[in-house]
């Protein structure tokens, strides 16, 4: 093959790299003239080269620099990296040159590109792989706590892949599947970009089908008033694939977030029910008033009344202390199973919505405690007689 042949595939290829993959053809350039510096070295032995490709023509040139001294015996010792003041100025045009002047020689060999071809060859190809990673990391990077539609492709005993186009794939734990769900190579699914992290093998993207964030976005896409900020997500609590808590709330006196929410005829939160394979949908008010917004956070069960417990300091895992509120909340004796809920879910996802500890009590239970503490506290009359002791006094 031809020198100018293989100086025209080689300006193809870079046009194609920069056109098709998006990688600029400067970086694969500085990648391919450090290769060559290496090759050479490694044919050639010499310590100081420079490697020049012409991005225009394809040509290659290796220069040998030496730095310009007038120590003659270092010159001597070491002629690739040093040249003699004197030498130097027997050079055309070296009348110029002065100590520590650095020199330029082109030492490029007949047969270099052959041989530097073959030899960085796998330099260049990793550099290239590098810059490619980095420009998926970069682009998915971007995709970080939103929502992308992907394609399930296998499965092994850590991960299901979802392949999200370009050849990249999002690695879901089986924490992050939805536990009602049973996934199909090729079944197209939506996930929450958890993660992307940029390892030496390459960007690693997490995603997730539980994580309450998922559900956060899903409403922003289904209810314009979410998207602008009229309407507003406080909180969420969310056991995935079975059934969710959403506090909202509007500024807005004139809107009613939560039948915003729900949509017209149910459609805005149908939508996201259908998304999340039929998991249960609670979309409850927010109010400043925690009493309020506890009562809310119960729905559909009836409250009929909060009372407040003080705050107990308590050491979290981390060593870091922090202030455990909690209630007690009365509801109607027919009530109390529908407050807990199933499993203790109703209450649960309460707690976790208001971040209050909650303790619920029937109606007749609570009028009991409350009977049984007033007996306690109830004083001694003056007309009950005196308990006789069994202790002898000092008299006997």
């Amino acid at each position: 093959m031809s020198k100018s042949k293989v100086n025209t595939e080689m300006i193809s290829a870079l046009d194609y790299l920069e056109k098709e993959k998006g990688i600029k053809k400067e970086v694969v350039i500085e990648a391919l003239e450090q290769a060559l510096e290496s090759a050479y070295k490694q044919n050639y032995g010499d310590k100081n080269v420079e490697v020049e490709f012409n991005a225009t023509t394809g040509n290659i040139k290796v220069y040998a620099v030496k730095t310009i001294t007038d120590d003659d015996e270092k010159a001597a010792e070491d002629p690739n990296e040093y040249l003699s003041l004197v030498d130097a100025r027997k050079l055309p045009h070296g009348q110029g040159y002065d100590v520590d002047d650095q020199i330029r020689e082109e030492v490029t060999p007949r047969n270099f590109g052959r041989i530097a071809a073959q030899t960085a060859k796998q330099v260049v190809m990793q550099r290239l792989r590098e810059e490619e990673r980095k420009i998926i990391y970069d682009k998915y990077k971007t995709y970080e706590n939103e929502i992308i539609t992907g394609e399930v492709s296998r499965e092994d005993k850590r991960f299901i892949y979802v392949d999200l186009g370009e050849g990249v794939e999002g690695a879901m734990g089986f924490r992050d599947k939805m536990p009602n769900e049973h996934y199909h190579v090729h079944d197209r699914i939506q996930v929450y970009v958890s993660k992307v992290n940029d390892d030496r093998r390459g960007p690693q993207i997490y995603v997730s089908r539980t994580a309450p964030e998922l559900l956060k976005r899903l409403f922003e896409r289904e209810v314009p008033e979410i998207k602008d900020g009229t309407v507003l997500i406080e909180n969420i609590s969310r056991e995935a694939g079975d059934r969710a808590k959403v506090a909202v709330y509007s500024n807005d006196p004139n809107i009613d977030p939560v039948g915003t929410c729900v949509g017209p005829r149910g459609s805005r939160v149908q939508a996201i029910v259908n998304e999340l394979d039929g998991e249960n949908m609670d979309i409850v008010e927010y109010v400043k008033d925690p009493a309020k917004f506890i009562a809310n956070a119960l729905n559909p069960a009836e409250v009929l009344d909060v009372i407040f417990n003080e705050p107990v300091t308590i050491e979290r895992e981390d060593g870091e202390e922090e202030q455990e509120r909690s209630c007690t909340v009365v509801v109607p004796d027919d009530q109390l199973s529908l407050a807990i809920g199933k499993r203790g879910q109703n209450a649960r996802l309460a707690a976790r919505l208001t971040k209050y500890k909650i303790d619920i009590k029937s109606a007749s239970e609570m009028e009991e405690l409350q009977s049984q503490a007033a007996d306690e506290d109830e004083p001694v009359s003056d007309d009950q007689p005196a308990v006789e002791s069994d202790q002898p006094s000092d008299e006997d």
